[in-house]
């Protein structure tokens, strides 16, 4: 019971953590920073944070070949992730890209149920529904906000990207801690984006002010060390499936950002749609011990 509840704390804080992305990229967005730097910045200062972290607590960093290529994948995935995701905030608002991609605990439980046969119970289907139900009321709840297709297109290709990344976590069974496991896939995804900017010929810009690097390092460590870190531990407490719907409250970070800093229209709809979403996190994580993870 105490793992459970400890790893829905993690699960909730970490999806909270990873709803700021809007928040940091577009404001270097407004000051013309590409996104390949945008994302440089995002991993590399994460990456410094953590080796940091694990110096001064004399953690080994040492790996074997083996885990050093599921690693590498874990970078790519995510690296992929998080690109699709910021590149479609180009073609459309923020908080609707950060809901769209809420589609991943769907695909992480089809990828669970097809490869590692686990077992969907009703909590998780009801579990689910809720969640949906909630984005659906977000979506386009002004009436005012269009979507677009390639936008839509690089938002799934970010959720199936992020729910391969979720089960590759927990089928590795990787022994070593969450922040080692985290400053490895961001050494990777630093790597990813560096080979990315040299095939793009872009190349990677430095922080063009005071305010840019700031918001870089804000991406460094909000939604990507504290998340990261604290989705890891949530995976091991909780497993993959509860520990993606529990991620219902990112795209509810985001619409949350949208009215307190940027000023957006909040509603009735909007309510009810968060009593739908945390709904769905509540009966995910308390319905744990019947066989969800």
């Amino acid at each position: 019971m105490q793992q459970k509840w400890k790893g829905a704390i993690y699960g909730v804080v970490g999806a909270i953590c990873y709803g700021t992305n809007p928040l940091g990229a577009l404001y270097l967005y407004q000051e013309n920073v590409p996104t390949i730097s945008v994302l440089l910045y995002r991993f590399g200062f994460a990456a410094c944070m953590l080796f940091a972290l694990l110096l001064v607590s004399k953690k080994s960093l040492k790996v074997t070949f083996k885990e050093l290529r599921i690693l590498a994948i874990l970078g790519v995935l995510f690296g992929i992730s998080a690109y699709t995701l910021y590149a479609s905030f180009k073609y459309m608002d923020a908080g609707i890209a950060s809901t769209l991609l809420f589609i991943y605990p769907i695909l992480t439980a089809i990828l669970m149920a097809v490869f590692f046969k686990e077992r969907i119970t009703r909590f998780v289907v009801l579990s689910i529904a809720l969640a949906m139900a909630g984005i659906a009321l977000l979506y386009n709840g002004s009436g005012e906000v269009s979507v677009s297709l390639f936008g839509s297109l690089l938002v799934f290709v970010s959720a199936l990207a992020y729910s391969i990344y979720i089960v590759v976590v927990n089928a590795a069974n990787i022994k070593f801690g969450a922040v080692k496991l985290t400053f490895f896939v961001l050494v990777f995804c630093e790597l990813f984006f560096v080979a990315a900017s040299f095939l793009a010929g872009e190349t990677p810009i430095l922080p063009p002010s005071t305010n840019a690097l700031l918001w870089g390092l804000m991406l460094a460590l909000v939604p990507t060390v504290l998340s990261l870190v604290l989705t890891a531990k949530a995976i091991r407490n909780v497993g993959s499936t509860p520990a993606s719907v529990m991620g219902a409250l990112e795209p509810l970070t985001a619409v949350l950002i949208g009215i307190f800093v940027f000023g957006e229209y909040f509603s009735i709809r909007y309510a009810f749609a968060i009593v739908c979403i945390l709904s769905a996190v509540v009966v995910i994580v308390a319905n744990k011990k019947k066989g969800l993870g």
